[in-house]
């Protein structure tokens, strides 16, 4: 599915927003149903640390706010309320070049949580992406859980 002028709209401001702005990270797709996201983090001198590799902060900032994104996005907004409540970054190697997280839910995930909350008025969900570069190796895996509740 490719991105509709209206999740291209979305992600030209969300990379805008001042607070994913300083992240280094840079939304490059949404799908147009809102149920995949890629990000690239550019390796580059807003994203290196000291000692040359991709700053772990770019990393867990780049990614921090995209499953909870794709939750609102696919919920009804007067009905849940969604937020991240903790995050792990697993790093396992260090990062000399651009690279790149893919987001994704199903239409499964969706009703699953959807059915988890009118169960028991809340749930967290824990998701995972890793952190690839353009040869598909795992430079870091991050994990968040996102927090779900009825309003």
């Amino acid at each position: 599915m490719s991105e509709s002028w209206r999740t291209r709209l979305a992600r030209w401001r969300f990379n805008l927003d001042p607070a994913y702005r300083g992240t280094g990270g840079r939304v490059r797709y949404v799908r147009d149903d809102w149920q995949e996201i890629r990000v690239e983090i550019p390796y580059s001198w807003r994203t290196r640390n000291y000692v040359g590799t991709t700053f772990g902060g770019s990393i867990y900032g780049a990614c921090d706010p995209i499953h909870a994104m794709l939750l609102i996005k696919n919920l009804d907004e007067d009905a849940y309320a969604v937020w991240d409540t903790e995050a792990t970054v697993d790093f396992k190697k260090p990062g000399r070049t651009d690279l790149y997280a893919k987001f994704e839910f199903d239409d499964d995930e969706i009703a699953a949580v959807k059915r988890a909350v009118d169960e028991n008025g809340a749930v967290n969900r824990t998701y995972e992406v890793d952190v690839v570069d353009a040869d598909g190796v795992v430079h870091a895996t991050v994990e968040n859980v996102v927090h779900v509740a009825e309003r």
